[in-house]
């Protein structure tokens, strides 16, 4: 026990790794919060920096720019509706509303506040119960995939606006285009229209950065003798009372976005999507509607998306099976300086666990110091005139998008994006579920192929499956009873309820 908790403490009592997760963090957040520059490709660039390294400085690094990361697309996402990384994609749907209110400045302290409480949550649940978890995901067959990208895509009700009709088909806009490329399984080309460009795909980010950046600076124009809106920058951190009232949503989005985080192959763009939904469904008297600034739409996905680190963590280090994009990075990290990610790491360096644990939790903290401080300055990019805001956003979404990969194409198809964006916005259509689509898309393609094939392409044994095997029928139940609550049944079923 003693050894445990000087592991826990390792980051902790050590200047060095106090300093470096502390870099990290603060890195991370405006790392995160340029769109195009993801956490993923910074965390990969440091492996070669730090191949040479001690493994607990690498590690410290890199779990500061991860936690630092996923909080700093929310900034951008709220003063400028354009997410600075896919996972903040749902906390522009009411931050952005609220810094049109001029409350940019209580956004993003209640962002950070929030951000940190489930980051603890989810460093609490990798301690606690990462065997349980990692037995939980274990059990997830390629159907049970099947059936979460399912109820994924029924989200689109809550992320549609006043138009189920638009909702719907912008989801399937946003499927279509996440299927673009190279068939998985048979490797021919899909829906690329004969060019070799379009092979590998469309890459999610270059589309996020067109629908939500160029779109938004071309919508802009209509507005350009518009104010800026003086934003409220004096009481940047929410008052207790407004934390105490958040606390229980926080909570359950915080075990959504753990649970979520820990299945392989998710991560917290899912875990935000399927949070914003609950606080959607639960939340009976928001603080606004939501879509219009409501901050129970601003804790929800805030809350997930950061609890999910430390479950993508639990897969990663129990299983050597890494929960989302940089994980699977930081596994590599690992396996390159000799470590053994899998069962076998708790018993060969149960250290590299307990140390992972303690530095996560220090960089929450560090997240917390960091997120509240420059916010009175970040908020004045919200009041610099549109004739000079909109070309620097353009230049930052181009060269973010050139970044991803150094290619030309992609910043064309970026603008192309941003072109189509701005004529659905245009003409009242949502940009959310369309990326929700090209997320979900391909998860629910390769899932259900993965699926059938393991039962030869007999759909009878397939739909059988659902209901006997015991986890399936559980997340078949909840898709069941989410279309009967999207249904007139519902209003029936609630009145006969309530007569009896």
């Amino acid at each position: 026990m003693s050894d445990t908790f000087s592991f826990l403490l390792m980051a902790w009592m050590d200047p060095g790794l106090l300093g470096l997760t502390a870099l990290g963090v603060l890195a991370g957040i405006y790392i995160g919060a340029i769109p195009g520059l993801s956490v993923t490709m910074a965390v990969s660039i440091l492996i070669s920096f730090t191949f040479a390294w001690d493994i607990n400085n690498a590690l410290a690094l890199m779990v500061g720019i991860y936690v630092g990361g996923v909080y700093g697309g929310s900034r951008t996402a709220i003063l400028l509706n354009i997410p600075g990384a896919p996972s903040a994609v749902v906390t522009a749907f009411d931050g952005y509303p609220l810094a049109q209110r001029g409350e940019a400045g209580r956004a993003i302290g209640l962002s950070t506040v929030m951000s940190v409480i489930g980051g603890l949550i989810g460093v609490a649940v990798l301690a606690g119960t990462a065997p349980y978890l990692s037995d939980l995901a274990l059990q997830f067959a390629p159907r049970d995939y099947f059936l979460i990208a399912v109820m994924g895509l029924l989200l689109v009700s809550s992320l549609s606006g006043k138009s189920l009709a638009r909702g719907i088909f912008s989801v399937a806009l946003g499927a279509t285009i996440g299927l673009v490329g190279m068939d998985m399984v048979t490797a021919q080309p899909r829906l690329t229209l004969g060019s070799m460009e379009l092979l590998g795909g469309i890459h999610y980010v270059v589309v996020m950065i067109g629908l939500f950046g160029v779109a938004e600076a071309f919508y802009q124009l209509h507005n350009m003798a518009k104010v800026p809106v003086k934003q409220k920058v004096d009481k940047i951190i929410p008052p207790l009372s407004m934390v105490l009232k958040f606390l229980p949503l926080s909570i359950r989005t915080s075990i959504i976005g753990v649970v979520v985080g820990a299945l392989p192959g998710t991560g917290g763009d899912i875990a935000s999507l399927f949070a914003y939904d609950h606080a959607k469904r639960t939340v009976k008297n928001p603080t606004a509607p939501f879509g219009e600034g409501a901050y129970e739409g601003l804790v929800a996905p805030e809350t997930a998306n950061n609890a999910a680190v430390g479950g993508a963590y639990v897969p990663m280090l129990t299983l050597g099976m890494p929960g989302d994009a940089v994980t699977a990075v930081i596994l590599g990290a690992l396996v390159i300086h000799g470590l053994n990610p899998g069962p076998m790491l708790m018993i060969e360096t149960p250290h590299i666990f307990w140390f992972t644990v303690g530095n996560l939790a220090l960089a929450n903290i560090f997240l917390l110091v960091f997120g509240l401080t420059g916010i009175k300055i970040f908020s004045k990019v919200v009041e610099i005139p549109k004739a000079i805001l909109i070309p620097l956003i353009l230049v930052l979404c181009v060269v973010g998008t050139y970044s991803l990969n150094s290619s030309m194409m992609e910043v064309y198809w970026m603008l192309g994006f941003g072109i189509l964006g701005y004529w659905l916005k245009v003409f009242g259509f949502q940009m959310g579920p369309i990326i929700l689509g090209v997320i979900l898309g391909p998860l629910l393609d390769e899932s259900y192929r993965q699926a059938m094939s393991s039962v030869g392409d007999r759909a009878g044994d397939f739909l059988l499956a659902l209901i006997t095997n015991p986890l399936s029928l559980v997340l078949t139940s909840v898709i069941v009873l989410v279309l009967l609550g999207n249904t007139p049944l519902k209003g029936w079923l609630v009145g006969r309820f309530q007569r009896h």
